[in-house]
């Protein structure tokens, strides 16, 4: 979708980011700006800041960054129409309907058509399971002891035995065969058309914003597969979606009760565990971990107790602990899943189970432990061992040594001991040598870099500083223009913030929006608005390198025009510019 600069521009103006960001990230005000936690990466301490004069957020922790648009498209995964909708509809803007290419108009009617497909399926499913043909599903349902306000919330529904009703149904409606193709709802073959989903129980599938993106169906019978979903297509991808979100995001709970299937979902919800969510038939995956860190930083894990259950547990612990999400594990024995367990013990009882939820590190000892046999002295000291190597994952002393302790009480070994084999294991394996080592590579290649990006920096140093402290432009006027910066995206930015001054503002918010189609872009330019570069420096030290982060853009300049001089004429002419550069004083007084 094309909207005009002019009409981002005036919704963009209208937008307070302060109040957009706050309805989602505590912010504390410090001096003009706010602060908080980031939403887009784990940290402890505040560094991600809303800077209301400039309208820009930006994280000086992960480099996340933008205008109220991004936070929107960022937090909420919306595309860059979704979040303008959203913000013109807050601050009573009409959008335009016509100002389209003919491509993208393609892409926003097809996704919407798609949309209003899985609507129409999904009520089309739901008025199966309540009438004659879908009695088979509802009694399915029904001896779930799922109640019809259950079944109605979740919009469940029943696809009928025969093969081709579905899309006989949407044929009705209008729909070609090759838009229907599109939303994974049946197939369209040489041989013949079929239904994706017949004879099963439906589970539509929503995001966050309510909207019907994907199916997931529960054979009746012994067909297989038990459980089947939706294809991925344009709205639904499986990794980046958990089931029950749209409801979970909403609940009061400082915590999601991570789960395996739908029904375990619907269970839960209708109990009063309205913060279940559940991933859409695939393991838990890295982007499933982001989207519960934009909700909450802890989560119980409430996998099945079988052996599988353990394994899917084991797996989702340590990408849990790298998004920064806090992992407990619940034990559901003697009863399989959580469905299971609620009809069978109640919910204050799950509530219970809950409150006992193991921490997920004692957790993965506990299933290590199962390995051996502690009644065998050697088996016995094999599992103290890998107790010790695990707790090596530790990298910082004072945790690791919370956790020594901790293991020490679950497993009667005595502190001291556990401590010096951490200790001893630690030296031989020479985990803190192998680091020196690679932080003395790292730090090697950094400074390799530093030295071959020094014009660059230069560049982004004295373009950061004109932005911060507009006054500076008469000090380097006549010396420095915009055509100086050398690096494309630099010359980009400088382009527009010069020519902003010229007209007496610059809009960082503004200009941020000429480069929202590129990522690593956006991040850059956003980088330039936030940065305070003086940090520590005395007045007279950022007096100094001011002057010499000048002469440097300048020099690189003239460097890279000598290379291109045209005529001995030219040459001549920067050879003397570059003599002038010697006595050039800048006096920012």
């Amino acid at each position: 979708m094309f909207y005009p600069e002019e009409i981002v521009e005036e919704v963009r103006s209208k937008v307070d980011i302060v109040d957009i960001v706050s309805g989602y990230v505590k912010l504390q005000k410090k001096g003009s700006n706010y602060f908080g936690l980031c939403p887009f990466h784990n940290e402890k301490s505040p560094s991600f800041s809303v800077a209301p004069g400039k309208q820009i957020y930006y994280c000086f922790g992960c480099g996340a960054g933008g205008n109220a648009i991004t936070f929107l498209m960022e937090y909420e995964n919306y595309s860059f129409p979704e979040a303008l909708q959203v913000l013109a509809d807050r601050v009573g803007v009409t959008l335009p309907k016509e100002e389209m290419s003919k491509e993208a108009r393609a892409q926003a009617d097809l996704r919407a058509s798609l949309l209003e497909i899985n609507k129409l399926a999904a009520n089309y499913f739901y008025y199966q399971l309540k009438h004659s043909q879908g009695r088979l599903g509802y009694d399915y349902l029904r001896n779930r002891q799922l109640s019809d306000d259950t079944i109605r919330r979740f919009g469940l529904g029943f696809a009928s035995k025969r093969g081709d009703d579905l899309y006989r149904f949407l044929r009705e409606k209008g729909y070609t065969d090759q838009l229907l193709k599109e939303t994974g709802l049946v197939s369209i073959e040489e041989r013949g058309t079929h239904d994706k989903f017949w004879n099963r129980v439906m589970f539509p599938i929503m995001d966050v914003n309510n909207r019907v993106i994907g199916f997931g169906g529960r054979v009746m019978g012994d067909g297989a597969p038990k459980y089947l979903n939706s294809p991925e297509t344009r709205l639904f991808d499986k990794s980046r979606n958990l089931y029950g979100l749209n409801y979970a995001k909403a609940s009061r709970e400082k915590f999601f009760l991570i789960c395996e299937g739908y029904m375990d979902v619907i269970a839960m919800h209708q109990a009063g565990f309205t913060n279940a969510v559940a991933s859409l038939g695939t393991a838990f995956t890295k982007q499933h971990a982001s989207l519960i860190k934009r909700y909450t930083d802890q989560v119980i894990l409430t996998y099945d107790s079988d052996d599988a259950g353990v394994k899917a547990a084991l797996r989702a612990i340590p990408i849990l602990k790298e998004a920064g999400v806090s992992a407990r594990v619940l034990n559901m024995k003697p009863y399989k899943d959580p469905d299971e367990f609620i009809k069978n013990m109640g919910a204050h009882a799950f509530r219970e189970r809950i409150n006992e939820a193991r921490n997920s590190f004692l957790f993965e000892i506990d299933v290590l432990k199962r390995n051996y046999n502690l009644e065998d002295p050697e088996q016995k000291t094999g599992f103290y061992n890998a107790a010790a190597r695990k707790l090596l994952e530790f990298p910082e002393a004072l945790e690791r040594d919370n956790y020594i302790q901790a293991v020490s009480r679950e497993y009667f070994i005595n502190y001291q001991d556990l401590k010096q084999l951490v200790h001893n294991l630690g030296s031989r394996l020479g985990p803190v040598r192998t680091e020196e080592r690679k932080q003395a590579a790292s730090s090697y290649q950094e400074r390799k870099r530093e030295k071959e990006d020094g014009p660059k920096k230069s560049q982004r140093l004295l373009l950061t500083w004109l932005i911060e402290n507009p006054r500076l432009f008469d000090k380097i006027d006549g010396i420095i223009t915009a055509d100086d910066f050398k690096e494309d995206l630099y010359h980009q930015v400088a382009k527009m913030v010069f020519d902003g001054h010229a007209k007496g503002e610059v809009s960082p918010a503004g200009i941020l929006n000429h480069f929202i189609n590129d990522e690593e872009q956006y991040k850059t330019v956003a980088s330039l608005f936030s940065a305070n570069l003086k940090g520590s420096l005395t007045d007279d030290e950022w007096k100094k390198a001011f002057s010499e982060t000048v002469i440097k853009v300048k020099k690189n300049s003239l460097d890279e025009a000598s290379r291109t001089a045209a005529d001995i004429g030219q040459l001549q002419e920067i050879i003397k510019a570059r003599s002038a550069l010697k006595t050039l004083h800048i006096s920012i007084d």
